[in-house]
C-alpha cells in the first residue's frame, strides 16, 4: 500500500509539472488502490472469521468445562443425598426398634401391674373373708355361752 502511495504522489507530481500526461496512468493506478483495498478487507475479514473461529472454539471448551464441573457436582450431590438418606434411615430404623421396645416394656408392664392388683384384690377378699369368719366364729361362740344374769 505504500508503494502505491508512493507512485500515487509521484504521479501527481509529474501531471503537475508535465503538460502532456496521460490522466488514464492516475485511473490505472486508482484500479490498483481498489484492488489493494479488496484484498486488505478480505484479508481482514478472514482474520476476523479466524478469530471468531477460536472464540466460538474456547466458547465450546468453557461450555464443555463447566458441563463437566456441573456434572461432577451433581454426582457429588448425589452421592451426599444418597448418604444422608441412609444415615437418616439407620436413625429412623434405630427410633422404630427403641420405640417397639417401650412398647413392649409397657406391655409388659401393664401385665405385672394387672397380675399384681389381681394378686392384692385377692389377698384382701381373704383376708377380709377370713376376718369376717373370725367375727363370726367368735359371735357363734359367746352366743353358745349362757350368761348367769
Amino acid at each position: 500500500m505504500e508503494a502505491l502511495i508512493y507512485q500515487f504522489t509521484f504521479l501527481s507530481d509529474l501531471s503537475l509539472q508535465d503538460k502532456s500526461f496521460d490522466p488514464s496512468t492516475i485511473e490505472d493506478l486508482m484500479k490498483l488502490f481498489e484492488l489493494e483495498a479488496y484484498k486488505a478487507w478480505a484479508a481482514m475479514e478472514l482474520e476476523q472469521e479466524k478469530e471468531l473461529e477460536e472464540a466460538e472454539n474456547h466458547l465450546q471448551e468453557t461450555e464443555d468445562y463447566l458441563d463437566s464441573v456441573m456434572e461432577s457436582a451433581m454426582e457429588e450431590f448425589r452421592r451426599f443425598e444418597e448418604e444422608m438418606n441412609r444415615t437418616a434411615q439407620v436413625e429412623y430404623d434405630r427410633l422404630v426398634s427403641v420405640a417397639e421396645s417401650a412398647r413392649k416394656m409397657g406391655k409388659s408392664m401393664e401385665k405385672a401391674a394387672y397380675l399384681g392388683s389381681k394378686k392384692y384384690f385377692e389377698a384382701a377378699v381373704n383376708s377380709a373373708t377370713a376376718s369376717m369368719k373370725s367375727a363370726m366364729k367368735t359371735l357363734s361362740n359367746k352366743s353358745k355361752k349362757i350368761h348367769p344374769s
